[in-house]
């Protein structure tokens, strides 16, 4: 089989790895950070230093998407992050549904929906024990790549990538180079040092700042509420952990001066007690001080430039290929979901460089690409609201289908399902909108009055919150 590098140890680069393991080829990942998982999964949170990830100790989410992979390409992954201490989550018990929908039975297909709920620290040192023991998988820590090696190209003035220089002068061959390094890929470099055309990039700076903060405690919070909840000025996301912790976080745009004052523990717990379906979320032990996280990118890469690849024998995936800010929790979802993907065109065309190039680009544009528009989309709305409010002026008028969407599930259980989906990366917008009972329970709601969004801070009211 085939010879493969993988540039970057991080959960997708190690996932990524596993699945293409598992179809035989030779699987070397190479990963910057030196230090090796710890012994146990609890290390993992005290002392396992990530510092190629910036993220690490941020709240994360693993939707029903990220499970649905897993348990098809990586079998023993759901059941060793339970062992670890994860939880499942299934917010289609009956205690998540709305008060306001009466239609409680159950529907098949429900237990597809849930997902487990785990640190970042502790499901990574999961998903590292499982590849460190994976067939043909090879992993070295500690390793820095400074370029990629060209051989003989199948496509005249493309150049074809044979694999890695390391910074010591090392150089490693490989069949496929597979960049899974993450917010900070370094593709575009080493693809232009290749000789290779600059792929498509577009960025910018999604302007939300985040205010997290971790709790423990004997029993974790009743969800009241859905995980994300819209606030006005800001939103609120509450997160299960596992080994009875939680998370807590308040995310604002970086334009709000005001909301720097969220750092202070006393004033982010002011403020959080003032969401009445989230206040209960601080009753436990703080395990960290507020954490601050800012100025993230939104990144899209596309590597197939005016129908031609810019190069071949090379993959990005995951937050290499594009990412956004965690305002949906989605990263490591899609980025599995990628894997995923990555796997499939290897399987069809490992042994035919140009033919993996263009096929893997369009089934990432098929069934990644709008992923990461949807998300967009959101936050641009989302980061429009939010400053309009703080410059006291009416909020944008929301998209329409999808007001109508969320006043519709409120009310209704398919339709509840069907937004849940969306949340969850199960299913896109557009093909829920489709389904003939939520086209049908949106046509009833065409012309009428939308209830405005319920629990919103007011300006005023927040603004003594946080000068209290």
């Amino acid at each position: 089989m085939s010879r493969i590098l993988v540039c970057g140890g991080g959960l997708i680069g190690l996932c990524a790895a596993m699945m293409l393991g598992r179809d035989g080829h030779r699987v070397t990942v190479l990963e910057t950070d030196p230090e090796d998982h710890p012994s146990t999964s609890v290390e993992g949170w005290h002392s396992w230093q990530r510092p190629g990830v910036a993220q690490f100790r941020q709240p994360h989410s693993l939707h029903s998407r990220f499970r649905m992979v897993s348990d098809r390409e990586l079998p023993g992954l759901t059941e060793g992050l339970l062992r670890a201490g994860c939880v499942w989550v299934d917010y289609l018990d009956g205690q998540f549904l709305p008060p306001t929908i009466t239609d409680r039975a159950p529907r098949p297909g429900d237990e597809a929906m849930r997902c487990v709920a785990g640190r970042r620290p502790t499901v990574e040192w999961v998903v590292a024990a499982m590849a460190q023991a994976a067939p043909n998988v090879t992993i070295r820590r500690g390793t820095k790549v400074r370029e990629l090696i060209t051989g003989t190209s199948a496509i005249p003035g493309v150049p074809h990538v044979a694999g890695v220089r390391m910074m010591a002068g090392e150089e490693i061959r490989a069949d496929l180079v597979v960049d899974a390094m993450g917010r900070r890929s370094p593709a575009c470099e080493w693809i232009l040092g290749a000789g290779g055309r600059s792929p498509i990039e577009e960025s910018e700076d999604g302007n939300f700042v985040y205010f997290g903060r971790y709790f423990s405690g004997q029993q974790r919070p009743r969800r009241m509420g859905s995980t994300l909840t819209p606030m006005g000025l800001f939103s609120i996301l509450t997160l299960d952990g596992d080994n009875d912790t939680w998370s807590v976080t308040l995310y604002t745009s970086s334009k709000n001066k005001a909301m720097r004052a969220l750092r202070d523990p006393v004033t982010f717990h002011r403020v959080v007690s003032a969401c009445p379906l989230q206040a209960h979320w601080l009753d436990g032990e703080p395990m960290t001080d507020v954490l601050l996280m800012a100025g993230v990118l939104d990144r899209y890469r596309r590597f197939v430039v005016d129908g031609r690849p810019v190069v071949t024998g090379f993959a990005a995936v995951g937050d290499a290929w594009a990412c956004t800010n965690p305002s949906g929790g989605r990263g490591l979802s899609v980025g599995l979901l990628h894997a995923q993907v990555l796997r499939d065109v290897a399987r069809r065309h490992i042994n035919n460089p140009e033919a993996f190039a263009r096929d893997y680009d369009a089934e990432t544009d098929r069934q990644v690409g709008p992923y990461y528009r949807n998300q967009i989309a959101a936050d641009r709305a989302r980061v429009a609201e939010m400053n309009a409010l703080d410059q006291g002026l009416a909020m944008p008028a929301p998209n329409p289908v999808t007001a109508k969407l969320l006043a519709a599930a409120s009310e209704d259980a398919d339709v509840f399902r069907g937004i849940l989906e969306i949340a969850m990366c199960v299913a896109l917008p557009q093909d829920v909108i489709a389904r003939p009972r939520v086209a049908a329970k949106l046509a009833e709601l065409e012309g009428e009055p939308l209830p405005p969004p319920p629990g919103i801070i007011d300006r005023h009211r927040l603004a003594a919150l946080l000068d209290s």
